[in-house]
């Protein structure tokens, strides 16, 4: 056989291969298609807690709470505050005091404030409020 038959069937077997291997890889980027919407972030992310304070006449512990609307429309939060000694949670403390916070018909890009009642609070002690959770839903 001649070297311009082998040279032909290299080529060949060449071409084959690289079918193969990039075949596929075009049917992957083929079929993906338009990239998809991106998934809608955490609700916690548009909730932060702007102030914790004792309340003089009941010893109550009050934290403000302060939602940023979401650009995708008109929707309620609800808000889960968690009141606690220390920013850090205690494992052996067990379950901190928790207060729910409903915020409805807040508008995209609103700032709208609640105020979330806690549990009566020892003197001697300075509480911390945060965030625990929260939940957006939109208006129908």
């Amino acid at each position: 056989m001649s070297a311009l038959k082998w040279q032909g069937w290299a080529v060949g077997l060449t071409v084959l291969a690289g079918l193969l291997v990039f075949a596929p890889l075009g049917l992957y980027v083929w079929a993906s298609g338009e990239p998809g919407a991106a998934p809608p972030r955490p609700a916690v992310e548009d909730v932060r807690v702007t102030g914790c304070r004792i309340d003089p006449g009941s010893r109550r512990v009050v934290a403000t709470v302060e939602v940023s609307g979401r650009p995708e429309g008109m929707g309620a939060y609800v808000v889960t505050v968690e009141f606690r000694e220390k920013a850090e949670q205690d494992p052996a403390a067990g379950r901190s005091p928790q207060a729910l916070v409903r915020l409805p018909n807040v508008a995209p890009a609103a700032r709208e404030h609640a105020e979330a009642l806690g549990p009566i609070w020892p003197a001697s002690t300075v509480p911390w409020c945060g965030v625990a959770a929260a939940e957006f839903t939109t208006a129908q």
